[in-house]
């Protein structure tokens, strides 16, 4: 790229920059687009994933043309430093996403026995019981926030009441269930 050119390219990423000029930007995306693939398809990338690398990095160059600086490299120096970038963050994801096949939260759960399920049965049934026995107050606290899935905010504002109650009945509902259950299932 000669003096010339790189004056040209810098009027039109400031054309982008400045006026959003989509016809700048069609030139430098038809300019760039087919170099940058090639180049991120040199890189071992296939020719769909260096093409959807290529769409992300002049979405980068639309939004980002005002951060180009003229006086510290060149347009191509820029683009492809962005290219760069942007490979080795999708590079990086990709490596974070690899499954470790013996991770216990992946694998199915393990069957469960007759006298687990009646143990499991029974637990339900005291602490149904012991949620029963709680003021009403406190019960409807409960229900809101575990059943419903409110917040203690939405709680609050459903109730009226100030949201430092609503946590307290909660916390208190805690306590109570609790001690009802260490007593009774010991």
């Amino acid at each position: 790229m000669d003096a010339e050119e790189r004056q040209r390219f810098a009027a039109l990423v400031k054309a982008v920059a400045d006026d959003r000029d989509q016809q700048a930007f069609s030139i430098l995306f038809d300019y760039f687009a087919p170099r940058l693939k090639t180049w991120l398809m040199r890189q071992k990338m296939t020719s769909g994933e260096a093409e959807e690398l290529v769409q992300e990095i002049m979405i980068v160059l639309w939004h980002k043309a005002h951060l180009y600086d003229a006086t510290r490299s060149s347009l191509s120096t820029w683009v492809f430093r962005i290219a760069r970038n942007r490979r080795i963050d999708l590079q990086r994801r990709a490596s974070s996403r690899i499954l470790d096949e013996a991770d216990p939260t992946l694998l199915p759960p393990a069957d469960i026995g007759a006298e687990e399920i009646i143990a499991n049965d029974d637990r339900d049934a005291s602490i149904r019981a012991a949620v029963r026995r709680l003021p009403w107050e406190q019960r409807d606290m409960l229900r809101a926030a575990f059943f419903l899935g409110q917040s203690h905010s939405e709680i609050a504002e459903a109730t009226g009441l100030p949201l430092g109650t609503v946590k307290s009945r909660i916390r208190l509902a805690f306590g109570k269930l609790r001690k009802m259950l260490e007593q009774e299932l010991g």
